[in-house]
């Protein structure tokens, strides 16, 4: 009788310990794709603004962009805004946690100034 109640706690463990699938990762939702090039762009008009590795203010900061960086806007997220990430921000940001060499970020829109790119 003791093998059984070993066989089931044993069982049990292992289903508690089993990877948890997609639906319970915390990596963020992929982001929308735009239907062509970016027709808007943030500008930070503050000292630092953070760029986010999600939409939401529990997401990991990956770098904080100075004052006067403007960078494409290529989707939104209800107050949220998705930002083109160039390689120049490694010099002119203050990295916070750039793991896995992101292309974009996000950014609250109360953090930039939104406006249209103007066509050449």
């Amino acid at each position: 009788m003791q093998t059984k109640s070993t066989a089931g706690a044993l069982a049990f463990s292992l289903v508690l310990l089993w990877p948890a699938g997609p639906a319970f990762s915390q990596s963020p939702a992929p982001s929308p794709s735009p239907a062509g090039p970016p027709t808007e762009q943030a500008e930070v008009p503050t000292s630092y603004a953070n760029v986010h590795k999600g939409s939401g203010s529990g997401q990991v900061i990956l770098v904080l962009v100075p004052r006067g960086t403007v960078m494409p806007i290529l989707g939104r997220r209800g107050e949220w805004v998705q930002v083109q990430l160039s390689p120049e921000l490694r010099k002119t940001g203050m990295v916070m946690r750039w793991y896995e060499n992101e292309t974009s970020g996000w950014m609250h829109d109360s953090t930039v100034k939104i406006s249209k790119i103007k066509k050449p």
